[in-house]
């Protein structure tokens, strides 16, 4: 079975990106996005793209996209960065790159994160999706991303990217070729002045595809933040570690999706890379807690390696904390019980 980390909640999409996209939304037939939404989920479930051998072209299948998919991949990011910002409390980021943008997803959580970006430049290969992107972020209250700087180009392609104190690349790299992506993830490096962030989905490609870019870059001198908590080989044979990030389902999301709970799942997996030391956690929990009467059983990926650790009533506080542990728990140390 898959090794899952937290299941944390995530806040909704900002109010101005919400109130955007209703709009954007409510302009299409229901039944038109219905039908681009299923094919949507079939093709990101498969990680296989459609007949032009891109995930999505058409105005129609952008906002399908925007409805059903971009709640969720703005949950996972933010919650990333959630953790970068717990790890790396002096980072204060002024310049954004946005690696395969969709509608500038990844930017609207940067910029809830760090307001004090200055400047954003968000690269995408879709004129649909970057025509959407624009449209809404005109609404955004982030001067940056309302003057945000869009590109547009195929990343498969030979690439030139601007360099940004943080650059994120989120559920991208699946679309490219195993040759291609060792060179993606090199161009990423030299762009990202102080941060770079991979996001995948929570698969076994997914996750092979975050440790493959993550060794290599590990090697060339990278510093790991997050989530892992030491930067040598993973010591997971058979499984692979992925978050979860809970998604509040909006409205048109439930309609399209068919869904009766009002929030689903995202599941992913990234790596957080640094040029300079951090303060990666000391081991973390990598899979759910069997609480029982007086103690707890954790499963925990330590830089020692994968291993069983029980925690007792007798150790008070920590058995206090490890009560209270989910899936993806950073070990606290002795001045940290969260």
């Amino acid at each position: 079975m898959p090794v899952s980390m937290t299941e944390m909640e995530s806040p909704a999409l900002p109010p101005a990106l919400r109130e955007a996209l209703e709009k954007e939304i409510g302009s299409r037939r229901e039944g038109e996005l219905a039908k681009a939404a299923a094919e949507l989920s079939r093709r990101y479930r498969l990680e296989s793209p459609g007949a032009k051998g891109r995930y999505l072209t058409t105005a129609g299948e952008v906002l399908a996209y925007a409805a059903v998919r971009m709640p969720a991949t703005y949950a996972a990011v933010f919650s990333v960065l959630s953790e970068i910002k717990a790890r790396c409390p002096g980072f204060q980021p002024r310049t954004l790159l946005d690696v395969g943008a969709g509608p500038g997803t990844a930017a609207w959580a940067a910029a809830v994160h760090w307001p004090e970006l200055e400047r954003c430049v968000l690269i995408e290969r879709e004129p649909e999706m970057i025509a959407l992107g624009r449209r809404v972020a005109a609404h955004a209250p982030l001067l940056a991303l309302r003057e945000a700087t869009w590109l547009r180009h195929d990343l498969s392609a030979s690439l030139e990217m601007p360099q940004a104190d943080l650059v994120i690349a989120s559920y991208v790299a699946g679309e490219l070729s195993e040759k291609d992506l060792a060179a993606f993830g090199e161009r990423l490096w030299e762009s990202a002045k102080e941060i770079l962030v991979l996001i995948e989905p929570g698969s076994a490609a997914g996750f092979e595809r975050v440790v493959a870019l993550r060794s290599r870059l590990v090697q060339g001198g990278a510093h790991v933040v997050a989530p892992c908590p030491h930067a040598d080989a993973c010591p997971l044979s058979g499984d692979w570690c992925h978050f979860g990030a809970r998604v509040e389902r909006t409205r048109w999301h439930r309609r399209l999706k068919g869904g009766e709970l009002p929030y689903e799942d995202e599941k992913f997996s990234y790596v957080a890379l640094s040029r300079r030391p951090c303060q990666p956690a000391l081991g973390r929990v990598i899979r759910r807690p069997e609480a029982r009467k007086g103690h707890v059983r954790l499963l925990l990926c330590t830089p020692a390696g994968v291993g069983e650790r029980v925690i007792s009533r007798k150790e008070g506080e920590r058995f206090r904390w490890a009560r209270k542990a989910q899936w993806g728990s950073p070990l606290p140390d002795e001045g940290d019980r969260r």
